[in-house]
C-alpha cells in the first residue's frame, strides 16, 4: 500500500513517534541520510529543509528503526506502525 502525500500522514507519524516517547526535531545539519537518531535520549532529529514528501519518506524509513513497543500506541498509531513494519 503506497503511502500518501499530506500533511495528514505526517501529523500521524509524528504522533507515533511521541506516542512511543521519542522527540523529534526538524533541524539543519550534515545529515548524509537526511536524518540522525540518538537511541539513548530517544531523539529523532530530521533535516529541516527536506519537503513533505522527503519528510513523509525519512520517517518511513526512520520507523522501522526504533524500539517501539506497540502497547503504548493508539490504535491508529498501532495501525501506521505495523504498515510502516510490513513495508521493510
Amino acid at each position: 500500500m503506497p503511502i500518501k502525500y499530506s500533511q495528514a500522514i505526517l501529523d500521524k507519524m509524528i504522533k507515533l513517534l511521541n506516542e512511543a516517547g521519542y522527540e523529534l526535531r526538524f533541524e539543519k545539519g550534515n545529515f548524509n541520510s537526511g536524518f540522525c537518531i540518538l537511541e539513548h535520549k530517544k531523539v529523532v532529529v530530521v533535516n529541516r529543509f527536506l519537503d513533505l514528501e522527503g519528510r513523509i519518506n525519512t520517517l518511513s524509513d526512520i520507523i522501522p528503526l526504533l524500539k517501539i513497543d506497540p502497547n503504548m500506541l493508539s490504535v491508529e498509531s498501532k495501525k501506521l506502525y505495523e504498515l510502516a513494519l510490513k513495508e521493510v
